[in-house]
């Protein structure tokens, strides 16, 4: 599954996405108000103008015909660009605009007009709003009062308008992006803190709690019930670790009984043969259950207490020669050959425990001796880099499905049961990884179905040098 962007970067995107649809909505309506003052205003501007030639006409209405057509030529001249004619109820031109150009501009028919209207035309290559208006003159006529304007200087300014409100969307919408992703991890700051605390706790050290914000919010309540849910974990828990440890306690000595008795009955000369099969049945089941009563008792005493171990440097290389010289016995009886390859370089101590290096290899070397087909072959290596020492076992059995390897190394997890056939009772790499983390090591596996597996744990070598120097 593909995961998923974290909050202050979907806060910021939804921040952004908001933000551009708010300055979209403002921007229309802003042209929307900006185009209708603009009309309005165009109009009305029309509309005043034929109001002073009404005026005009009215006033002169005694006079001879070439002083009211002077007057008419001088109004044009003077308002408009000329763009003003006066036409007869037929549609002739009673008086021309003064202006050449205008005398042939396109202007719409006004026959059979009743009421005042606006039109909207394109001439000269621009837009015009035109203005038609019935007038009868003093002397009984009927005529029709015709103005234009051009829209060119409208349009231009709803067209800047438009042009700078898409220029400084992408300004304003990085601002407000960059602004709400500071905001957002601003805000969410404690919580990385509050994940970052949650994820240092373990089994180990559930008695630490979590970072309380004062902040009376949700992320102060937060705190407060991760830390509330920690005490009952923590009760919880030391109450499991000690029953664990009573009970492994307690059962071993009853299964010492057990098998004390059994040896004792098996020394008697008088035991039948099918007495004498379940007597060695108990003394096997018994020396196996001890065993895991063994580790249970180690890894509640791990869970409970620190494991006091020394860590000092130590001859891996050492270590695991021996260990492989004891278990290469063992693979003989399966036809198993255990080769070590020290490297070609000296590998340099590592700080750790001796007894318990011996006890991570053993486990590893045990887990391929049961895993590995007979015949096949063990092969341990060691390897160092700059900062680490490589301890890889690598076998030839059976293998692990990728679906097992993140849990192979629980307590008492047994795979698939291919594998849960092979004795063992699924505590010794939870122990092997438990060692390792006291050493301040990775353990990890790599494995294949049907090809083998190969454990390793790198040791990390890079404090020698300032413990040699100390020293």
């Amino acid at each position: 599954m593909k995961p998923s962007a974290s909050i202050s970067t979907r806060l910021t995107a939804w921040f952004g996405l908001i933000f551009l649809a708010g300055w979209i909505l403002f921007g229309a309506a802003m042209w929307l108000i900006l185009e209708h003052n603009l009309s309005k205003e165009r109009h009305l501007t029309l509309s005043r103008r034929l109001d002073r030639l009404q005026e005009l006409m009215h006033r002169n209405a005694r006079g001879t015909s070439a002083e009211r057509f002077d007057d008419f030529h001088d109004f044009a001249t003077a308002t408009g660009s000329g763009h003003a004619e006066v036409f007869r109820s037929d549609g002739s031109v009673l008086w021309p605009s003064p202006i050449a150009s205008v005398v042939d501009f396109p202007w719409p028919p006004v026959i059979h007009l009743a009421s005042e209207r606006f039109l909207s035309i394109q001439a000269e290559g621009q837009p015009y709003l035109i203005i038609q208006r019935p007038f009868r003159d003093d002397s009984g006529g009927d005529l029709v009062l015709v103005a234009a304007a051009s829209e060119f200087a409208n349009r231009e300014l709803l067209t800047q308008f438009l042009h700078g409100m898409f220029t400084l969307a992408p300004v304003l919408l990085l601002t407000s992006m960059a602004g709400g992703y500071w905001m957002s991890r601003r805000a969410l700051g404690p919580v990385d803190r509050i994940t970052a605390a949650v994820r240092s706790i373990g089994i180990r050290n559930l008695s630490e709690r979590l970072p309380v914000p004062r902040s009376g919010d949700e992320l102060e309540r937060l705190a407060e019930t991760c830390n509330d849910m920690l005490v009952r974990l923590e009760v919880a828990v030391l109450k499991l670790k000690q029953f664990t440890a009573d009970a492994s306690h307690e059962l071993r000595g009853p299964l010492t009984v057990s098998r004390t008795i059994a040896e004792v009955a098996l020394r008697q000369p008088g035991v039948d043969a099918i007495s004498r099969e379940a007597f060695c049945e108990i003394i096997e089941e018994s020396a196996t259950a001890a065993i895991l009563l063994e580790q249970m008792l180690e890894l509640a005493r791990a869970d409970s207490e620190p494991t006091g171990f020394i860590l000092e440097p130590v001859d891996i290389a050492a270590i695991i020669a021996d260990g492989c010289a004891a278990a290469s016995t063992l693979g003989a009886r399966k036809g198993i050959e255990i080769r070590f390859e020290p490297g070609t370089q000296s590998t340099p101590d590592i700080l750790g425990h001796a007894p318990s290096l011996r006890r991570l290899l053993w486990i590893l070397l045990d887990n391929a001796l049961k895993y590995t087909r007979s015949s096949g072959r063990i092969h341990v290596s060691l390897e160092s880099t700059a900062t680490h020492t490589l301890l890889r076992v690598e076998d030839q059995g059976i293998g692990i499905a990728p679906e097992d390897i993140p849990r192979i190394f629980d307590r008492f997890y047994r795979a698939d049961p291919s594998r849960s056939q092979v004795e063992g009772s699924g505590l010794g790499l939870s122990i092997a990884k438990w060692i390792a983390e006291t050493h301040h090591a990775e353990i990890r596996v790599a494995s294949r179905e049907g090809e083998g597996s190969t454990f390793t744990v790198a040791f990390p070598t890079a404090n020698i040098a300032l413990i040699h120097a100390a020293g």
